[in-house]
């Protein structure tokens, strides 16, 4: 089986016909797992034939709102969703701040190269010391994380802002590298970091499963395992 996973915040209008619409492209090639649509963007986990995943990727992309979505992919030896659920909700992650808004501007990403490099200088290319911050909930990170990570021992994402402006004094004087499973809560989680005035703050570009990707399965830095929300529990940097 072929699983992608992928999102972009993206303005999107008519969610019920394009809700229907995926589903019933998804639904006729057997496709899994689940999709979120809201006004702010795409969010999508799904599991199938290879062949029948690139046939529903081209029918996304075929809308120009999604034109060029790349997809992170890896494979299973079974299906590792129940079911396929296409939902229209409120956010396609959701932090309870609607003036976030990252389809009107992305806070500064960095590559997984980037990363790389500055976790072995343990510092960024100006000399600051780095610090790696966790957004994601606590179960996860016992999973795996970075070496070293700031850990809130979040129990949702939207417990993200409370948590950083209690925090914040203490990543006054770091670069700061938020980072998630796949990019979508470090990516609203950056834009938060900079609206606080933490000017040397950063997403990881596609989280860590790019992170695993990008580096060919050395991810420097990183401990453990990535756990994901299906079947397949956690993924090893090889993506197995």
């Amino acid at each position: 089986m072929l699983n992608i996973s992928t999102y972009r915040f993206v303005p999107l209008d008519g969610l019920p016909a394009l809700r229907d619409h995926l589903f019933a492209e998804a639904e006729a090639r057997a496709l899994k797992g689940t999709v979120l649509l809201a006004e702010e963007g795409i969010n999508l986990f799904l599991a199938g034939a290879p062949e029948a995943i690139d046939g529903w990727l081209d029918v996304l992309r075929a809308d120009a709102r999604f034109a060029g979505l790349d997809a992170k992919r890896s494979f299973s030896d079974t299906m590792p969703f129940k079911r396929l659920k296409v939902k229209v909700k409120r956010e396609i992650i959701r932090m309870n701040r609607p003036a976030v808004r990252p389809a009107t501007g992305r806070a500064p990403a960095i590559s997984a190269s980037t990363l790389a490099r500055w976790i072995g200088q343990g510092h960024d290319d100006a000399g600051r010391p780095l610090l790696m911050l966790d957004t994601r909930n606590g179960f996860e990170v016992d999973a795996g994380a970075f070496e070293g990570a700031v850990d809130w021992r979040l129990h949702k994402f939207s417990d993200f802002p409370a948590a950083l402006e209690a925090q914040r004094a203490a990543l006054q004087d770091h670069t700061v590298v938020s980072y998630c499973t796949g990019g979508i809560r470090c990516e609203k989680a950056a834009l938060v970091m900079q609206a606080m005035g933490l000017e040397h703050s950063f997403q990881l570009e596609g989280g860590i499963m790019k992170y695993f990707e990008d580096t060919g399965g050395a991810a420097p830095g990183w401990r453990g395992r990535c756990f994901v929300f299906d079947e397949r529990v956690a993924l090893d940097t090889s993506l197995s």
